[in-house]
């Protein structure tokens, strides 16, 4: 097998041929079929994540078919086409877990940074934290789905029943978050890098109501929705909320949030957090998906251009999310 390694904070990625990997009990042995570049992979790059092991593959939005099957499996079986999201364990048995909220799990495991992830032509997940999928789904075009699209929902959810939602930064996770405001009857207010003419098309041509600069929309949110990494964007959001909005943030990881004064706080106004998901997070945004009829934005690259498809999604030329293939699918 092929594998882009990391081996240091802030390194380049390095190819390695490896021998494909055996699954363990409970576990799976899946071939890549594609898995897209998600921001939170440039935070493990960048060393922004405490938990994150090196050396490291990268890459938790894969889409992939069984090869093989460790003991114990029953489900998913070789052939079978799933999915490989951020959350890659869970220990089942903390105060967390038995409450159902497994993305709180005080012993856990991610994709991509504590175990090996998807920039390889193969992987072994633990078969219980697979996403089953349909066979007849793009692979290219679902990549995005298993990260941006699960956290993008996850956040969403976490707004309520918001009428009029902000989407702060408008990338992989909000161009999907808008498709699903825009099928529930919301109205979307996307707000971008000032001066992001072609981001704030993009939002526009996705159906979003307004689209401009991040320094506020022309009109009071319910609901105010944080992807940017930006810890400057919450007063700027608190500020664009009404009375009794809500703020939430969908970054795994966001700089400093700088001093704000309690009124941008006051009025029942509050602010949240998402922590990874949950496998009810993917059964139900699975489920939507067809219904909402979304459609993803994607930039192929082949699989030994993963620097390339880093250093686009860093710079911000991209406009949907890159998707690696491996060379023999390309």
């Amino acid at each position: 097998m092929l594998a882009m390694v990391l081996r240091d904070v802030g390194a380049p990625l390095v190819p390695e041929e490896r021998p494909d990997p055996e699954p363990g009990p409970g576990e799976v042995r899946i071939r890549v079929d594609a898995c897209a570049v998600c921001r939170t992979d440039l935070h493990v790059i960048d060393g922004d994540l405490p938990q994150a092991v090196y050396p490291i593959v990268p890459g938790h939005e894969v889409i992939g078919t069984v090869e093989a099957a460790g003991t114990g499996v029953g489900e998913p079986l070789p052939g079978a086409r799933v999915g490989v999201p951020w959350l890659g364990h869970a220990c089942g048995h903390c105060r967390y877990c038995a409450t159902g909220r497994e993305n709180l799990c005080n012993d856990p495991g991610f994709t991509g940074c504590t175990r090996d992830g998807g920039f390889a032509s193969h992987l072994v997940a633990e078969a219980a934290f697979t996403v089953p999928l349909d066979p007849a789904l793009d692979p290219f075009a679902t990549a995005p789905l298993l990260c941006a699209g699960l956290i993008g929902w996850r956040t969403l959810r976490m707004a309520g029943e918001a009428e009029t939602v902000g989407l702060y930064g408008f990338g992989a996770a909000a161009h999907i978050v808008a498709q699903v405001c825009r099928w529930q009857g919301r109205r979307v207010f996307a707000l971008t890098r000032p001066g992001d003419r072609k981001a704030q098309a993009f939002a526009r041509s996705l159906g979003a109501d307004w689209a401009g600069d991040s320094d506020g929309p022309p009109e009071p949110l319910d609901a105010a929705l944080v992807f940017a990494p930006d810890g400057s964007l919450v007063p700027a959001a608190l500020r664009a909320v009404r009375k009794g909005g809500r703020v939430v943030c969908g970054g795994i990881h966001v700089s400093d949030i700088p001093a704000f004064p309690y009124d941008l706080l006051s009025g029942e106004r509050s602010v949240r957090s998402v922590a990874n998901l949950t496998r009810e997070d993917a059964r139900s945004f699975f489920g939507t998906v067809p219904r909402a009829g979304i459609v993803t934005r994607t930039r192929a690259y082949p699989l030994a251009q993963v620097n390339a498809a880093i250093a686009a999604h860093r710079r911000g030329a991209l406009h949907g999310a890159a998707v690696l293939v491996p060379g023999g699918r390309w």
